[in-house]
């Protein structure tokens, strides 16, 4: 039997071909922030997150061992999550980048429990680590969310490596 659908080789999968199958599932698109111990803001792009349970309410999100902010993470215990709108991309690409002063010139304000948050977002979550658990070149990380804020509009959509929005 033959089949026009192109399979991976028996035996595995690399990096490459397993993100690429990954890349066709559309996500969101949200900022993780954090502040360190010496009150300064930092922030993360991350589309590996989802909601987890409803009682209590959980998220979840993941960040890569390399990344420099997962330690803040770790140790801080509190994040914000900003889901970003179809006019934020640029905001998306910027902390997507290492850049040691993400936040020059974007507007935020601390949340209820001090994280900060960005303006002008679709939603805001404010969440307390649950848990952290390494999983390959990553650490899950679970959180309870304590506070939320919706604004509504249209969402910032990553789909296929590139950015895309909701048709009309």
């Amino acid at each position: 039997m033959s089949s026009n659908h192109p399979r991976s080789k028996p035996g595995g999968i690399g990096p490459r071909e397993f993100s690429r199958a990954c890349g066709q599932f559309a996500t969101g698109v949200a900022i993780a922030t954090v502040t360190d111990g010496a009150g300064a803001p930092h922030g993360i792009t991350v589309n590996s997150f989802t909601s987890v349970s409803l009682s209590p309410p959980l998220v979840l999100i993941c960040i890569s061992h390399p990344a420099p902010i997962l330690p803040i993470f770790r140790e801080v215990g509190r994040f914000g999550l900003n889901m970003l709108n179809e006019s934020q991309r640029r905001l998306s690409e910027r902390f997507s980048r290492r850049s040691r002063h993400p936040f020059d010139g974007v507007s935020w304000y601390p949340g209820e429990t001090g994280v900060p948050l960005i303006g002008d977002v679709l939603a805001t979550l404010e969440c307390r680590l649950v848990r952290a658990e390494p999983a390959g070149d990553h650490d899950i990380l679970i959180a309870e969310v304590v506070a939320t804020s919706v604004r509504g509009g249209r969402p910032l959509i990553f789909y296929g490596s590139t950015y895309r929005r909701l048709e009309p």
